[in-house]
């Protein structure tokens, strides 16, 4: 690299440290971490996303788990020493010896020459942090830009090893103590070959060590694709992930560069084992949050890594607090499914959505309501409805202007629509902001001949709800399915979630067409509360799968509601395999097999494409939808789906979402599944 360029880079890199401490800054200002001395040295003030506070949340909380395991294991030495490379504006050491633990411990800090020099002053700039670290007067001398008694800040290039080691040594590194190497989002900058000499210097010359990792991975999926993307925009690349694309491939790495020990897990599994239960519960109500495929995606993008060497494994804490189910190994794919655009729906900018609705209107006839997306170029709730209809064999949509006030459609998202006539829709719920109560219910009133040649108006009117039935009304992420009992039309309403309740386990039955709620025995074993799950009619009775439930995990349960003689029962389906928990995805069914679309699980190897659940056998088949012919990644969650069943096509719209800081992703267009192949009839 030329020194120009390298110099330019090195800034880019920079930048995101300067853009980190300011997002772990607003973390902190909103109690997701306790740290008072990151606002002294973020400099710049600014609030982020609940989302962005999560993300945060859970990288401090996995660095810190290793340092105090780490300080915890060598306390009764009489020397230590922590090295973080790449330590930008971080807190750590002002941290450490606030809370008294560093009585033996050296904490050393290397960063570009710039960064470890305006650090250096924004510490004797200021009282809070120059009383903790008392000022030896060492700087000057060779790299060092501050030296303290038990802390020294130094200015060197990270990739080159040899200035490095100079460096270090001439600050008083001491190769034979104890010693923790912290690297935070910093090797993968680096040039693999650089990266790895490093790790295996640390091992190579350090009898008795650690070293900790956290930074991203799974670079192929959909998610991983935006993330690259972003970076790559920063003119930061992320060197790492082509090498050393998953936890597996990290854990080698360490290995085979002379470390004994080595233990990775992603930060969903990290959040799920190694965070108590009331902490969890804490961090998930400190703000309105309705992101969770987000943050589990983003979770299962990053990992953390502890290895070690001469010193008992560092990892030991970190053995699960609860059991969560892991997969051993990818999940095992039947087959693939081609995904394909359709050919005149492209360009149309109001099916760039999530958290929206489609519904059957009619045959070849579809209506798209709500939900977040893309109207003349900005980001917004979604206030148009949109008719897609198919003639000669092609898709076609146009927009719809509803002539109703703008208050009352409300500009929802996470709502159902059920269509009761080929002239009448019923709105059911969803939300504006996360903190609204939910919204309530709208009748919809189309034409007979509404299409995308002529769409007309749809009008809009407000249902006025008995009392008893407004309870079904003011939630979101739930379901509403038709289904019959003793010959009558009902529609039943299941689970969701409300702003005072994260998760809801309720129903109910409203008779249709006046909508009054109806109260019809229900036995059997009660489904866990969940949301963001899909319920399909089946046999005048209701099948639900999947879903969050409570403490924000996935579900991969499977329950009928059938009907009795005097009311209903639930029945467990058993699927063998089991199906992998996940949630936010579509669901369909046809000649007795479930079909599960997408959505998101913990399981990153491989992301969510169709699961075919036989619902005889409980036999569970998942394929693969392959996205070779479409030019972006295909996000399958918060999207909506169409099945048509003569022509066996899924016609999948929107979907996407806000991925962490890496920008909004919006599948760009409507694509068509083709499930003839996996739906043989026998």
């Amino acid at each position: 690299v030329g020194s120009s360029s390298a110099v330019s880079l090195s800034r880019q890199v920079q930048g995101t440290g300067g853009s980190s401490a300011v997002s772990k800054c607003s973390a902190a200002a909103r109690g997701y971490i306790q740290d008072r001395f990151l606002r002294l040295l973020a400099g710049r003030r600014r609030r982020r996303a609940p989302l962005i506070h999560r993300g945060y949340y859970i990288r401090a909380r996995a660095v810190d788990h290793c340092v105090q395991d780490f300080l915890l294991k060598t306390q009764s030495l009489s020397r230590t020493q922590i090295l973080s490379l790449g330590a930008g504006f971080d807190s750590l050491y002002f941290r450490l010896k606030d809370m008294g633990l560093l009585h033996h411990t050296v904490v050393y800090e290397v960063d570009f020459p710039n960064v470890a020099c305006q650090k250096a002053t924004l510490i004797k700039g200021m009282k809070e942090l120059s009383a903790l670290v008392r000022d030896t007067g060492g700087e000057g001398l060779g790299a060092i830009t501050f030296s303290g008694e038990d802390y020294k800040l130094l200015g060197v290039d990270l990739s080159e090893l040899s200035e490095l080691e100079r460096a270090l040594e001439e600050a008083g590194l001491n190769n034979e103590l104890p010693t923790l190497f912290i690297a935070e989002v910093v090797l993968t900058y680096m040039e693999n070959t650089r990266s790895d000499a490093l790790i295996q210097w640390a091992a190579k010359h350090f009898p008795q060590a650690c070293f900790l990792v956290y930074e991203q991975v799974h670079p192929e999926d959909p998610f991983g694709h935006v993330m690259q993307q972003h970076f790559r925009q920063l003119n930061t690349a992320l060197h790492s992930l082509a090498q050393y694309p998953d936890c597996e491939a990290q854990q080698r790495r360490f290995l085979g560069k002379g470390w004994t020990e080595c233990s990775v897990m992603d930060m969903n599994e990290f959040f799920t084992c190694c965070i108590p239960e009331d902490e969890q519960q804490r961090v998930q109500t400190l703000e309105p949050f309705d992101e969770y495929e987000e943050w589990h995606l983003k979770c299962s993008h990053y990992f953390v890594l502890a290895a070690s060497k001469g010193m008992e494994p560092s990892w030991t804490p970190l053995l699960p607090s609860v059991t969560v189910p892991r997969h051993a190994g990818p999940v095992w794919m039947a087959g693939s499914v081609p995904a394909a655009v359709c050919a005149r729906l492209s360009g149309i900018p109001g099916l760039r959505r999530y958290g929206h609705h489609s519904v059957l209107i009619k045959p070849n006839v579809i209506l798209t309501t709500g939900g977040f997306g893309e109207e003349r170029g900005q980001h917004c709730r979604m206030r148009n409805f949109h008719v897609l209809s198919k003639r000669a064999g092609y898709w076609e949509a146009a927009c719809v202007t509803q002539n109703i006030p703008d208050k009352r459609w409300g500009e929802r998202l996470y709502h159902t629509v059920s269509c009761l006539s080929d002239t009448l829709a019923l709105v059911v719920g969803g939300r504006t902001s996360p903190s609204s109560t939910g919204l309530g219910m709208l009748w919809l009133k189309f034409p007979e001949n509404c299409n995308a040649a002529g769409p007309d108006d749809v009008a809009v009117e407000l249902v006025s709800l008995q009392p008893a039935a407004e309870a079904a009304a003011l939630r979101w992420r739930h379901s509403t399915t038709e289904m019959t009992f003793k010959g009558e039309q009902y529609l039943f309403v299941y689970g969701g979630r409300s702003a005072l309740e994260p998760v809801l386990g309720d129903w109910h039955f409203l008779h249709t067409p006046e909508l009054s709620y109806t109260a019809i025995a229900v036995e059997g074993p009660v489904p866990e509360s969940r949301h963001s799950h899909s319920a399909c009619s089946w046999e005048g009775g209701v099948l639900i799968a999947g879903g969050l439930g409570a403490a924000e995990q996935p579900l991969g349960s499977v329950f009928l509601l059938r009907e009795l003689e005097h009311g209903f029962q639930w029945q467990t389906i058993e699927t063998h395999p089991p199906l992998v928990p996940r949630y936010s995805h579509t669901a369909h069914v046809h000649e007795g097999k479930l079909l599960l679309v997408g959505g998101v699980w913990f399981h990153a190897s491989s992301v969510p494409g169709i699961t075919v659940i036989d619902l005889m056998t409980g036999l569970c088949l998942d394929y693969v939808i392959s996205g070779e012919h479409l030019e972006w990644p295909l996000m399958l969650h918060n999207h909506s789906s169409i099945f048509l069943r003569n022509e066996k096509e899924l016609l999948v719209i929107g979907g996407g979402g806000n991925c962490f800081s890496f920008g909004t992703h919006l599948n760009p267009e409507p694509v068509s599944l083709s499930l003839s192949s996996i739906l043989i009839s026998h």
